[in-house]
């Protein structure tokens, strides 16, 4: 796991920014994994902002797949994942809505919603960057401390905790659905390249828990652990449990300059 600390939410942004356009230069077919909530709206706002400006690359054949998806809202609605994911990143990228997959939270297809989702990913190749958050008591995507280090996309309740973070997208916690698809902590491994964004003081803790803590379902993120490509990259509030932050960095700024993240 390559920690890299860095001055400011805008440097996170930034630094991943250029790690999704630089995937997608390379093999502009890519299939990119997204991720949802506060944390990434920087960095989709910079490749926006890049593509608006012609200087970003085309993703006229990129495929995305979300990590999660709500399960009860209508149709449409505007705090269901898909929406958002397209409101915030796929529609102003010019991304085709038929190539923007997420869980089918459908009543009538639920008990299989799990599997299908398995094989889509497989049938496209696999995730060449899953972009993450971490959630305030570690969890990852949306699997809450006990999840299997080894789980599939399945159905997941949610924690009280977890439904009180995401109020804000909604009128109250009370309108948060208590279920949801999520991909698992398995399925999140087999993406070649895991980048994890960290910031604010909320997260603070959970990220040192799941960087320089034991590995264990506890902290579900702490899975990152297990994965031979992953990239931590947080802001100076994130950062201030990391024990070994200074080192982190110096590694960092040691680093080749071909070597990328």
């Amino acid at each position: 796991m390559e920690v890299v600390p860095l001055e400011s939410d805008t440097e996170v942004a930034t630094l991943a920014a250029d790690t999704i356009e630089a995937a997608v230069r390379t093999r502009p077919d890519a299939v990119l994994g997204l991720a949802t909530g506060s944390t990434p709206l920087l960095t989709y706002r910079e490749l926006i902002r890049r593509h608006h400006a012609g200087t970003g690359p085309s993703y006229a054949r990129v495929w995305c797949f979300t990590l999660d998806e709500y399960v009860g809202l209508p149709p449409g609605h505007p705090g269901s994942y898909r929406a958002t994911i397209a409101r915030e990143l796929t529609d102003p990228l010019g991304i085709p809505a038929e190539c923007v997959r997420g869980p089918d939270p459908t009543e009538a297809h639920l008990a299989s919603a799990g599997e299908r989702y398995e094989a889509e990913l497989k049938a496209a190749g696999g995730v060449e960057v899953q972009l993450l958050g971490i959630g305030s008591d570690g969890h990852l995507a949306f699997n809450e401390p006990g999840s299997s280090l080894g789980s599939l996309t399945r159905i997941k309740t949610l924690a009280e905790q977890t439904r009180q973070d995401n109020a804000r997208f909604f009128g109250s916690s009370d309108e948060v659905p208590r279920h949801v698809l999520t991909q698992g902590l398995g399925t999140i491994l087999r993406a070649r390249h895991l980048l994890l964004l960290a910031t604010g003081p909320g997260k603070a803790h959970a990220l040192a828990a799941a960087v320089e803590g034991p590995l264990s379902a506890t902290c579900p993120a702490s899975v990152l652990q297990l994965h031979p490509h992953a990239t931590v990259l947080v802001d100076p509030a994130a950062a201030q449990g990391l024990e070994r932050r200074a080192h982190y960095r110096e590694v960092y700024d040691a680093k080749p300059a071909w070597q990328g993240l």
